[in-house]
């Protein structure tokens, strides 16, 4: 039984005006479809508001930082309305120990008055408070009391930054927290290890966006104009879970084929020689509204993420979209378990020569069957089937309440 007529407050980490799509932000949006949803986004700290104060995103929030206002954003449903919460404390340059714990008590304090007016003000009763992976704020259901309290474990803790606090606030979480779901194998065997009441909904696609690419009228992205075919390329961040090693291997075998990497670059991560390439073409960040336009102009799809303990918990979103697109994928085999749940539609490499001849095989063997099958996939695995998982779940524990 799906959930229905409740009330949600959903603290993510994602910003409800990221340019990346994101798990979160998806989430709370569809299960707003069938209840009223309270999405509140992750802080501004003093030095973000510093740091932002000229730019775009500190206009968008002009008026609702105060912690002594309710106002909320409304969105094209009136049922999912964002909070933007006060500024807080920059507080994670300090060692774990008292001083921090005891300053991160204000920051959440200040979180939760901003909450508490807006509950008010709406009269939010027996609500169901779902922490979506924004785990640097373990505490801030606690004078809340929630009917239900889950947590929405996305991705592993790695980033400098976030571990240097995260992991110990994360095991907070999933101690606290009624139900808990992940979006990998691996990190489900984790945190059951604290929290029995771990599920497994690993990451989906919104398919209904990527099939845009379908579509012969749909003109290919401009970015792409000028480049070479065959065109081997991948859409999202350029960032360091990238197996930078394989990939020169496989770029230099295929010098007849241009890569093409669609998306924000963190150049600290990203080898000199990939500049250098003469066959490898960076286009910049690209709107998620002109994604179809970019695949479509793709002739083989690329996952290269590097096999390690980190990738290992990663379920991207950009499989799904990829496969339905209907483009053939070549994928380092980084995570078992996407094997599963894609049924024999990606070719899965384990070194630069499999990675190579199966990006060949795909240029040559490629039928509309094949792509069929691809699309099937992407159908089978859609955010609609994930959020439904999400929504039994929470359904059923609230039964048990």
């Amino acid at each position: 039984m799906k959930l229905e007529g409740q009330q949600l407050i959903i603290f993510g980490l994602p910003r409800f005006d990221s340019k990346i799509e994101s798990t979160n932000y998806t989430i709370a949006k569809m299960l707003a479809r069938d209840n009223q949803v309270f999405y509140v986004e992750h802080p501004f700290t003093i030095k973000d508001y510093m740091r932002l104060r000229n730019e775009p995103e500190n206009e968008k929030r002009k008026g609702y930082h105060d912690v002594f206002d309710d106002k909320v954003i409304d969105t094209d449903n009136p049922n999912f309305k964002v909070i933007i919460p006060p500024v807080l404390l920059s507080i994670n340059f300090l060692p774990e120990g008292f001083l921090f714990r005891s300053l991160l008590k204000v920051n959440e304090l200040l979180i939760r008055a901003k909450l508490k007016r807006v509950i008010r003000k709406y009269n939010i009763k027996d609500f169901i408070f779902i922490n979506s992976f924004n785990f640097h704020y373990p505490g801030l259901m606690d004078g809340l009391h929630p009917k239900l309290a889950a947590y929405h474990c996305v991705d592993p803790i790695i980033v400098p930054f976030d571990a240097r606090h995260g992991q110990v606030s994360e095991n907070q979480l999933l101690r606290k927290s009624d139900i808990v779901f992940c979006t990998a194998r691996q990190l489900y065997n984790q945190s059951k290890k604290l929290n029995a009441n771990t599920y497994f909904i690993p990451n989906a696609a919104d398919v209904t966006h990527s099939q845009k690419a379908l579509d012969p009228t749909l003109p290919v992205a401009s970015v792409l104009k000028d480049i070479r075919k065959p065109v081997i390329g991948y859409f999202g961040n350029i960032e360091r879970r990238m197996d930078y090693v394989m990939l020169e291997e496989v770029i230099k075998m295929n010098a007849d084929k241009s890569f093409v990497f669609v998306g924000p670059m963190d150049k600290s991560y990203i080898p000199d020689w990939f500049f250098n390439a003469p066959n490898v073409h960076f286009t910049g960040s690209v709107p998620y509204s002109e994604m179809p336009a970019v695949i479509k102009g793709f002739d083989v799809a690329l996952l290269p993420f590097k096999r390690d303990e980190v990738s290992a918990t990663i379920f991207p979103l950009k499989l799904f979209e990829y496969l339905g697109a209907g483009k053939p994928l070549v994928s380092i085999n980084f995570n078992d378990d996407l094997k599963e749940f894609t049924k024999d539609s990606v070719a899965f490499c384990s070194n630069a020569a499999a990675f190579s001849e199966a990006i060949n095989e795909a240029l040559k063997t490629d039928s509309e069957e094949k792509r069929q099958a691809r699309i099937q996939v992407a159908a089978d695995n859609t955010w609609e089937k994930r959020v439904a998982q999400i929504s039994e779940l929470l359904s059923a524990e609230l039964a048990k309440k």
